[in-house]
Parts: C-alpha cells; structure tokens; sequence
C-alpha cells in the first residue's frame, strides 16, 4: 500500500537540509528546493531545473508539492479581478485583486467558508468546512501578484486578509503565511502592506499584541451597541463590546499602531443618531481611523444601503470629533467580488 506522500512546503528550510543529508546529499541541496518553492513557486519538481533529473525523481518519490489552480478568473468592468482558487482536496476559495490608479490590492481567504455567523455576509452562509494551509494562503497571494503584472503592468503592493474566514481563528497558518510573503526568502513585501481584517476575537487580538506582529490590524465593527452588532453579528454574545475594546486597548498599547474599523451602514439597522455617537466614543481610547464601505446585497435583501443622507451624517459627526474617516467604494459588485459576496456562487 503507497503511503501517502508529505506536502513539501511544510518543511521548513532546515528539514529540507536534514532530508538531503539523510539521503546522503550536500545540505545547500534543501537551500535550492527551498528557493524553488518559495522564491520562485514551483508547480512541479519538474520545474527545478538546476537539480539533476535523478534527484527531482527522489523528491517525487517522497513528496507532492500540493499547489493551488485557478479554477476560473473574472474580470470586471472597473478592473477588479476575482479568482476561484482549487484546492488540493477539490474545495474552492475565492481571492480578488484590487486595482486603483497606485496601487493593486490582494484580498485573500484564510478558511474554506467561515468560522463565524455574520448574516450580512455570504461566505458566513457557507459554514466552515477547513482552515487554510500557510502555503495555499501564499499561493493566493502569488496568482495576484503574477495577474497584477500582466494586467496592470505593475507589481503587487499590499495585502488584506478580508476574504472567505475569520483570520485569527486560523491564527497559526496566517501568521506563518505572512512570515513567508514577508520574508527576503518569500515575496519580501513590506508588513507594513498587509491588512489582517478580523470580526473581533479578543483573545487572539491580545495574542498578535504580545507576538508583536508588525502588520496592520482592521477590525469588521459595524456597530458599538451591543444589543446592534449582536443582531447582526451573532458571535458578539459570547465577544462583547467591552471585550474587544479592552484587546484593543491592550493592542495600542503594545503596538503603538492606530486601529481601522471597517463599517458598513444599513437602513433601519445602524443608521440613526445614537448609532454614530455610540461609534465615535468606541474610537475614543486609542487612535484610530473608520473606512465607511458600501454595501453589497446578497441575495435575500434583508439588509439595504443606508440612505446616503446617514452616510453623510456618519462622515460629519466622526470628522467634528477629529475622526479619519474614509468613505470606500465597493470594486467588482458586478462579479460578486466585493465586500461580503464571496460565497463560491459557481
């Protein structure tokens, strides 16, 4: 019976030394798999051209390199591109790229479905069935970056974790990813580009604070009235208000880097008053900035856009209170790529 194969990109650089010294090769043979695997993300052991054939066969014998596909792209008429990503197991995530006239954005997806139970939010609908490996978020992130030169002539420039899943409930695999984007021996992108978008788990915001993690935290609130956010975000029951802001209270003081809230306003959900007041004292404790998003239907229509009178009353309440408030313009709505749409629809 053949056993089965181990995925070579769990290895780390120092067991790809070992295995070869093992075999009774030169250690700097692991350094230049290693490199095929990240720096150049290989498909196939055929790929290694500077290994002899004899050496690609014994890899093959040992190892599956367990890549992504893009099963299916679609481009939308501002430019957005959404990716169906296959997966070694035949499950589906979707990434989108995200092009403005500087820069080109890649959202990408941590778990297959979600941990979580937002009801504005089609991935949520979709349960979660697994986490994602480090190497399949990076693969992600790699498609993009290869679809941002040859569409938009230009390299890949930042990052945001604010595709299908809860990303600090796959804490582990995202961190080790983003040390491989990060990394010389990776993609080499800059931490300071990269976005971790999180519904609020307060324990693990405490977490990235004491890892002293060097990326930028986003934080999905939508609103700072409990009885609010727990109508539409059911998981803030057991995550209150006063939790998540004590883990961002602590974040702050760890890190010293301000906290974005992402914020969606509806009709007759968050659109009053007493909606924005609550929302400029939650931003009080520490510096922080609000990026007002549009909103996306899906298909049910229990939640509508906001008139865009409360959206105005939104901006000049935050702004009289010397709040950085940005109002963000959905991208790819007509491929279902945009905030809360990705649900695998094909």
């Amino acid at each position: 019976m053949e056993t089965k194969k181990k995925d070579i990109r769990a290895l780390t650089k120092e067991q790809l030394r070992d295995f070869f010294v093992k075999e009774g090769d030169k250690a700097f043979r692991g350094n230049q798999v290693y490199e095929w695997l990240w720096q150049k993300s290989a498909h196939s052991f055929e790929d290694m051209t500077n290994i002899s054939l004899e050496t690609r066969q014994m890899l093959k014998d040992n190892f599956v390199i367990n890549h992504i596909k893009v099963d299916q792209m679609q481009r939308s008429s501002d430019g957005t591109i959404k990716n169906a990503v296959r997966l070694h197991d035949d499950l589906i995530v979707e990434s989108v790229l995200i092009p403005t006239a500087t820069r080109t954005t890649a959202c990408v997806s941590s778990q297959v479905g979600c941990s979580l139970d937002c009801k504005f939010c089609a991935t949520a609908r979709l349960k979660r069935m697994r986490n994602l490996n480090p190497d399949e978020i990076y693969d992600q992130v790699v498609a993009i970056h290869n679809e941002s030169r040859l569409y938009h002539n230009r390299p890949l420039s930042n990052i945001v974790f604010m595709g299908m899943g809860e990303p600090l409930m796959n804490y582990n695999n995202v961190l080790k990813a983003i040390d491989k984007i990060t990394s010389p021996e990776g993609l080499g992108m800059s931490p300071k580009r990269i976005v971790v978008s999180t519904s609020g788990v307060p324990k693990m915001i405490k977490k990235m604070a004491d890892d002293e993690v060097k990326f930028k935290l986003a934080v999905s609130l939508h609103s700072a009235i409990d009885e609010v956010r727990t109508s539409i975000m059911p998981f803030n029951a057991t995550f209150p208000l006063k939790d998540l802001r004590e883990a961002l209270e602590y974040w702050y003081s760890k890190t010293k880097n301000r906290i974005t809230y992402e914020y969606v306003v509806w009709e007759g959900i968050n659109d009053k008053r007493k909606d924005v007041d609550a929302l400029v004292e939650f931003c009080k404790f520490a510096p922080s900035k609000v990026n007002l998003i549009e909103y996306n239907p899906i298909d049910d229509g229990e939640f509508q856009q906001a008139n865009p009178k409360a959206l105005d009353m939104y901006v000049n309440v935050l702004e009289a209170n010397n709040i950085t408030v940005t109002v963000r313009r959905s991208r790819g709505k007509d491929i279902d790529a945009a905030c809360g749409q990705l649900a695998n629809k094909g």
